[in-house]
């Protein structure tokens, strides 16, 4: 049963060992991915900046930086001939602004962030109220909302209690919200506006449901769960939230000299997460302190 639900997990190891269980979905979706390699990519001809963070979290834009990216978050700050939006997306508004500047467009938005802007056009267009479900102050949220003449943002229930009763409501999501968030919203919604028609569209990307799904599968067997990512990133703090859920010792770090030997005592297992904005190597290189830690704890234990 173990094997079907994590990756490349071996059977529990000798007393002392950490079992490392390892989610079979985590760390860096295609979104990020792709727009990282096209800045790198675009970055010569003609330099460019980047507006906002391609990245929510701090290793990864450092090194970013170091290859001669710039970011600002401040168009007023930008002085390149050319800009890139990054995964997260922009408005329309937003979008038009930098053009009006003279300045070249180069687009990173996810395609499942443009969906979700095709998503509450949709809305809009049937006569439905704009919902969405996430956080106001997100740069994706912002993007789409930044076009509406009024539109309501929720994140918890009492949220969801302040709304104006409407004819319609128009429900989407951040796409890194957790889905269950979502479908707890929505009922709440339901109950509370029994007279209005609620309209939903599902915005939730897939990436971000398998790492939900999966850090909660770890989170259910293990002592101890690390969750690598971004100290300001969304959906790692989402997968954190999620995992304590399950496991009573959840521990969210950016890299492996986040690693603390005390949180493994008495520890037989422990799960393995990371968020969308965390790359691979980063991911390896907690996984390998991990089995130095086992390899240390091993040694230990033999005679002198």
């Amino acid at each position: 049963m173990i094997q079907s639900i994590f990756a490349n997990s071996p059977a529990p190891p000798p007393a002392r060992a950490l079992w490392i269980l390892r989610a079979a979905h985590l760390g860096m979706c295609f979104g990020v991915r792709g727009a990282i390699d096209l800045a790198l990519a675009q970055n010569a001809s003609p330099p460019l900046t980047i507006l906002g963070e391609l990245a929510h979290n701090g290793t990864v834009l450092a090194g970013l930086r170091a290859r001669g990216l710039r970011m600002e978050n401040r168009v007023e700050d930008v002085t390149t001939p050319a800009v890139m939006i990054t995964a997260h997306g922009a408005s329309d508004k937003k979008l038009r602004e930098l053009r009006e500047r003279g300045l070249r467009v180069l687009e990173g938005t996810c395609p499942l962030v443009h969906y979700a802007h095709r998503a509450v056009k949709t809305l809009v267009r049937e006569n439905c109220h704009p919902v969405i479900i996430g956080r106001r102050d997100h740069v994706e949220v912002r993007g789409l909302t930044e076009d509406l003449a009024e539109f309501d943002v929720v994140l918890t229930e009492s949220d969801v209690l302040g709304l104006t009763e409407r004819p319609c409501f128009g429900v989407a999501a951040q796409t890194t919200q957790p889905i269950d968030r979502v479908r707890h919203l929505l009922g709440v919604m339901r109950r509370r506006f029994p007279r209005s028609e609620i309209r939903f569209i599902d915005t939730v990307c897939r990436p971000t449901k398998l790492r939900q799904e999966s850090a909660v599968a770890v989170a259910r067997q293990a002592d101890v769960v690390i969750v690598v990512g971004g100290a300001h990133s969304n959906n790692t703090r989402e997968l954190a939230a999620a995992c304590a859920q399950h496991c009573g010792r959840v521990h969210q770090v950016e890299t492996a000299a986040g690693l603390r030997e005390e949180w493994f005592v008495e520890a037989a297992s422990v799960g393995l997460t990371a968020g969308t904005s965390t790359p691979d190597w980063i991911v390896d290189g907690v996984e390998e302190w991990l089995r130095r830690y086992t390899r240390s704890n091993l040694a230990s234990m033999e005679p002198s």
